[in-house]
């Protein structure tokens, strides 16, 4: 006699507390398309201090992911396959900036590369260069709230990748930076693209270290969350246009993503 498997079924609760939650993270979003001022949206959007935060925000983004990438993905890989002393206090370190207040984050930025900070001083004193309050600012400091987010996301992945692939691959004879590039970092490219997009959506959004390191100066260093911070004191309709476009920007890219790199059944 044979068992017949029950099949799965999600338990009523999860579903209810699911149901929950979900309408919890849609009713802000819902309240801002109610208060949108939809006659008056083309003109807000087409304003000269929206059109170049948008620029601002969009080539900060873009700027620090890049940079997340060159660094991020060597780090990862070294927490996640090398062994050595003091590694937790190295990976503390790097996922530090996912639980400091942004405002502190900024304010650490500015005590070591404001123009009398640790570093910043001697490369102002050697170079002229002041990296406050500029671009540079908001791209170093989308990069150092933004990065550990492609880290521990590609750690955990190399980390529990099966290393027999890539042993399979140097006994054929492949070299270790072609074992690098063709089997490992393929077989962890969701866990990777998943990174690279947490690290986007978090630099596209971020304010406080910004607003402490780089400043709020229109034409820039001032991104799209500043402007929404800066149109609320001022000219709520606006704000609400600006957080607008924040919304449908992240969410589309989000969902683009998810159906491209993390497909499920």
């Amino acid at each position: 006699m044979s068992a017949h498997r029950t099949p799965h079924r999600t338990p009523i609760a999860f579903v209810a507390l699911a149901a929950f939650t979900v309408v919890a993270f849609t009713l802000p979003i819902v309240a801002l398309f109610v208060r949108v001022p939809w006659s008056e949206v083309p003109d807000l959007l087409t304003s000269e201090v929206v059109v170049e935060a948008l620029r601002l925000s969009v080539i900060s983004s873009l700027a620090a992911t890049a940079i997340a990438i060159v660094l991020g993905v060597p780090l990862a890989w070294v927490l996640a396959r090398a062994t050595f002393p003091g590694k937790s206090v190295v990976r503390g370190l790097v996922t530090l900036p996912l639980v400091l207040p942004p405002v502190v984050a900024g304010a650490a930025l500015l005590f070591a590369l404001g123009r009398s900070g640790v570093i910043g001083e001697p490369l102002y004193e050697a170079t002229g260069v002041a990296l406050p309050f500029s671009l540079w600012a908001v791209i170093i400091a989308n990069t150092f709230v933004a990065m550990p987010f492609l880290v521990i996301t590609l750690e955990g992945a190399l980390a529990n990748l099966d290393p027999r692939f890539e042993a399979a691959a140097s006994t054929l004879g492949a070299s270790r930076w072609t074992v690098i590039r063709r089997v490992a970092l393929p077989m962890v490219r969701p866990s990777l693209m998943a990174g690279v997009v947490l690290t986007w959506a978090r630099a596209f959004g971020e304010f406080g270290a910004t607003v402490t390191f780089a400043g709020s100066l229109a034409g820039r260093t001032q991104t799209m969350p500043l402007t929404v911070f800066v149109a609320l004191q001022a000219d709520r309709e606006a704000a609400i246009a600006v957080s607008l476009v924040m919304v449908v920007v992240s969410l589309v890219v989000l969902i683009a993503l998810r159906g491209r790199w993390w497909r499920t059944a």
